[in-house]
């Protein structure tokens, strides 16, 4: 059951947010893929099983993102997972869900701000700890202003990084050639073939970069 009193306590300010920022949030967080994750799963996969494993990944993000959806109506709380585990398992439930969002929340900026090194590496030829920490105090320093000021920011850099994206794909439209997405030679993985040379395994291996 939902504790009205617990939740009273944790509503986030009114105004803070408004739908338009949220699905800001919600495109910069899966947007950095694109330029990031994206190379890796081809790597691992090549074009044909990541298209597979990228279907398959959205098909995930939809399906949570309903059901985020659903229990955010339901148990309106600022503690997103946190708040949703506490009331369906308990307070134990909730720490270990917590704890887990935390780890997670370690470690992504750290891999995030290692991206961001190597493309400040490969326009200025700078890297290394001294260029994560000035990206860190950064964000730190935005994140501190305040949720709606993040959010702003944060809308900023997802409408600019789709328009990149855009950008890209219009500018190599004369020089695509279909020949490039077949053009790694099949293993003898199980399953490979020219659409998937590297098999069934490999559509396992290129899910996280989906």
């Amino acid at each position: 059951t939902v504790d009205q009193a617990y939740l009273a306590k944790r509503q986030l300010r009114k105004g803070t947010a408004g739908w338009m920022l949220l699905a800001g949030l919600g495109v910069s967080y899966v947007i950095s893929g694109d330029f990031a994750g994206w190379n890796f799963g081809i790597a691992e996969a090549g074009w044909g099983g990541f298209a597979i494993a990228a279907c398959l990944m959205a098909l995930m993000y939809l399906a949570l993102v309903l059901a985020l959806a659903e229990m955010s109506a339901a148990i309106p709380a600022a503690g997103g997972g946190y708040s949703f585990a506490r009331q369906a398992m308990g307070p134990a439930g909730g720490y270990l869900t917590g704890l887990a969002v935390l780890i997670e929340y370690a470690l992504a900026p750290a891999a995030i701000v290692i991206f961001i090194g190597s493309a400040v590496e490969a326009l200025l030829g700078v890297n290394g700890p001294l260029v994560y920490l000035l990206f860190y105090a950064v964000f730190i320093g935005i994140h501190l202003a305040g949720v709606g000021e993040a959010l702003k920011v944060m809308m900023v850099i997802s409408g600019l990084a789709v328009f990149a994206i855009l950008a890209t794909a219009v500018a190599l439209i004369g020089d695509f050639d279909s020949a490039n997405l077949f053009d790694i030679a099949p293993t003898d993985a199980a399953g490979a073939s020219t659409f998937m040379p590297f098999g069934w395994y490999g559509i396992w291996a290129a899910l996280p970069f989906g």
